[in-house]
């Protein structure tokens, strides 16, 4: 028995006998599967609720720590460090006496200015009654008050320069590292110590110039820094540099961040982020519920088990989720997968809810 028979040529053809009697008999054979779906089946998707609540604009940008003051001590005077009061790293409050010259010198200056001022002013005096009873001429008397002048001048410099010998904190902060020891001479401008203010402390960054209208004060800035990873600070802008730079067409800003715990350190690298501007109310999905067609985005909304092809407005994207600023309501249920398998109308059952849904 043979199904198949040597036909013209070199083929075989099947033998139309037994092929009639296979069809008789086992007639499944001429059935083709079935497709996956059928007229009227639900399509399994997946799905999300539309989330509301806080979105914010947001600009990346970098920077950099600096102290909310620092200075230099420097003394204006030349002399020899009789007396250190601070020890490096300790905090001092503003007034404090840091540093002592050798004054002796200064203290003899201001003891011979006084006594020039003594002699001058008796001789003013002289003169004064000389005048008065017109024995004295009107440009001796001119003289004689001119050198009372010269004298009490003499004293006040004498004195300022007796109280350049003590050098205090113009400001409170935390003494860095000194340079000097007691018993040192130093000239004019000479770098003994640098004193920080850090609390709180600044983040100066820069953003392109394309943000600057959207930018103000008092909004606020996270900052992380490879010190403290993991960890965010926040802090409020506070100026905004008037001018652009014209080499990167950016914009400075300078935000005042708290720093109680003395965290933060001057010259740290920071990574800033920016919140420009917060919506209290925004509509957001999920980013794959989005469909891009061409320059126009949709998603397919889920109405009384069939889906509805919606066109939406996007704005901000943002972990993972996009702002819808038009299109959609807060009840509104989103496809997030199985995108292929529908269109328009097709009944579809949820199977493995997003978020909320």
């Amino acid at each position: 028995m043979t199904i198949f028979r040597r036909g013209p040529g070199c083929g075989w053809v099947p033998n139309s006998y037994y092929l009639v009697a296979l069809i008789y008999f086992f007639p499944n054979l001429l059935c083709f599967p079935a497709t996956a779906q059928g007229p009227g089946r639900a399509v399994p998707v997946e799905a999300a609720k539309v989330e509301v609540g806080q979105l914010s604009d947001r600009v990346m940008a970098v920077g950099t720590v600096r102290s909310n003051e620092s200075v230099v001590i420097r003394p204006e005077i030349a002399g020899r460090v009789v007396s250190i009061n601070f020890e490096e790293g300790q905090r001092v409050r503003k007034g404090d006496l840091l540093v002592e010259l050798d004054d002796s010198i200064y203290k003899a200056e201001l003891v011979q200015a006084e006594a020039q001022l003594r002699l001058a002013q008796r001789n003013y005096n002289r003169v004064e009654e000389l005048h008065a009873k017109q024995v004295a001429t009107t440009r001796a008397r001119d003289e004689a008050q001119s050198g009372l002048e010269v004298g009490t001048a003499a004293v006040a410099l004498a004195q300022a320069r007796l109280e350049k010998t003590v050098i205090k904190a113009p400001f409170s902060g935390v003494m860095g590292l000194r340079r000097v020891s007691v018993g040192a001479y130093i000239t004019v401008g000479f770098d003994i110590v640098n004193l920080e203010n850090i609390e709180p402390i600044k983040v100066d960054f820069r953003i392109a110039e394309k943000f600057l209208p959207a930018v103000r004060t008092g909004q606020t800035i996270e900052i992380g820094v490879d010190a403290y990873p993991g960890q965010s600070f926040e802090g409020k802008v506070y100026a905004i540099d008037p001018r652009i730079n014209e080499e990167g067409r950016s914009v400075v800003i300078r935000a005042l961040v708290p720093n109680e715990k003395l965290l933060l350190r001057p010259g740290l690298f920071a990574r800033v982020t920016l919140i420009m501007n917060l919506k209290k109310n925004a509509l957001t999905v999920p980013e794959q519920a989005i469909v891009p067609r061409g320059e126009e985005q949709y998603v397919y909304t889920i109405i009384d088990g069939k889906v509805r092809q919606k066109k939406v407005t996007i704005g901000t994207r943002r972990n993972g989720r996009v702002e819808i600023v038009e299109g959609l309501g807060t009840k509104d249920i989103v496809v997030t997968a199985g995108h292929l398998k529908i269109r328009d109308g097709v009944p579809v059952t949820v199977v493995n809810s997003g978020k909320g849904a």
